[in-house]
């Protein structure tokens, strides 16, 4: 991957700047033209190897998606009753908590003050403004239904930030049940199997392959748990790392969707994000074209996101919506029938809502019946901890009362 550094004008012709990664001068062009700036210089800069890692934003947090719900809220209401652009960003900017999304606001309002639209102001800040936001604003400008705009952004945030509420709420019995194992597990390995261990090396016999191998992995949790502590902390630090890179991410986000139990749920959830996105720029009137590729930005899911891109280059090159979406082989036959329809009648958008709502309602239902499934699992675990633990105490204690009674 290259950084190329680009000047060139937004919709609005503001002048902007800025850098952004592709692997050719061709596919930057093509990028740039997909965010509606037509480049006026393009360059080289350095080139970035597949280990590059940016600290900043490895351990800066995103923007939660209820601070974005409320500033598009307030947006829409301040724009709806006809209050100043520029006033309503001074207003929300003094009254905002959060600290990253206030930094950029006082910046937006500067650039506002120095004559560049919103939009064009808001693309500067790619970290709290998503590509998505920044172009509905754009569409929302050069229209002059900007408070539709915002309204439609506040909708599509509060969908999200519903999906991710179930996701977690779903998620919370079997995180609880794993911690409490995990817990379980370092208590008997420091605490009381070490008893056991010096209550039979008094008796001196030979003891069974379960006691060995608890007494073993006692052992090793007494002695190198500073060891095992740097271990885990540093795997987690490489994995993060790993995802850092383009090649990493993809592979992750691939095998994401192919994991059991939650695979489905996350593709599904997936489709229900792109469809819903894909409508939402469409009934804006963004073209096609740079509708796809916003929308394959906004999955958050590298794998889908290069498939999409593929779609959209078969497209440009004269396919058939519907034909190149089967050529993908990441949309299930519902959505391909919707878009083959909808591509007849010209109502793409109004069925791909439908699409997006069939599949939160999927969704909703999955995460609802989603700890059933992984009941199974835990007590099979659980199950197994405690079989383990009785063979390894249980057996050298029979064979020492065999050894008394003969």
């Amino acid at each position: 991957m290259s950084v190329f550094h680009y000047q060139g004008r937004d919709l609005s012709g503001n002048k902007v700047t800025g850098s952004i990664d592709a692997g050719t001068f061709d596919l930057a062009a093509e990028a740039l033209m997909a965010k509606g700036i037509i480049p006026i210089d393009l360059r080289e800069g350095k080139k970035r190897t597949g280990f590059d890692l940016d600290l900043k934003a490895l351990f800066t947090p995103a923007v939660p998606l209820d601070v974005l719900v409320i500033f598009c809220r307030q947006m829409y209401s301040l724009t709806k009753a006809g209050v100043p652009l520029l006033r309503s960003m001074k207003g929300l900017t003094q009254n905002c908590v959060n600290k990253q999304l206030k930094e950029a606001l006082e910046e937006v309002t500067n650039e506002l003050t120095n004559g560049r639209s919103l939009s064009a102001s808001m693309s500067m800040h790619p970290q709290v403004f998503s590509p998505l936001f920044v172009s509905m604003l754009s569409v929302g400008e050069n229209t002059g239904r900007l408070d539709d705009a915002l309204l439609q952004l506040a909708n599509y945030y509060e969908q999200e930030l519903e999906t991710r509420k179930r996701i977690k709420t779903a998620m919370r019995y079997p995180t609880f049940v794993i911690s409490f194992i995990v817990l379980a597990m370092f208590v008997l390995n420091v605490k009381v199997i070490p008893q056991f261990s010096s209550m039979f090396a008094r008796f001196g016999v030979e003891l069974p392959l379960p006691t060995r191998i608890l007494m073993a992995t006692s052992d090793f949790f007494v002695n190198y748990w500073s060891l095992m502590l740097a271990g885990i902390f540093g795997a987690l630090f490489a994995f993060r790392t790993w995802l850092q890179t383009p090649s990493g991410r993809e592979k992750w986000d691939k095998i994401r969707l192919r994991m059991p139990v939650v695979g489905g749920i996350i593709n599904r959830a997936q489709l229900a994000r792109f469809s819903r996105t894909f409508a939402l720029m469409l009934k804006a009137g963004v073209p096609l074209n740079q509708s796809l590729a916003l929308s394959a930005e906004a999955l958050d899911n590298k794998f889908l996101e290069a498939r999409l891109l593929e779609m959209k280059a078969s497209i440009e090159a004269g396919s058939s919506i519907s034909n190149t979406a089967i050529a993908t082989g990441i949309f299930t036959p519902l959505v391909i029938q919707m878009l083959s329809v909808g591509e007849e009648t010209g109502r793409v958008d109004e069925l791909l809502i439908e699409v997006a709502d069939f599949y939160d309602r999927e969704v909703d239902y999955d995460l609802k019946t989603l700890t059933a499934r992984i009941e199974p699992f835990l007590l099979i675990v659980v199950a197994g901890m405690v079989l383990i633990l009785a063979l390894g105490i249980f057996l050298p204690m029979w064979g020492m009362l065999d050894a008394i009674k003969g």
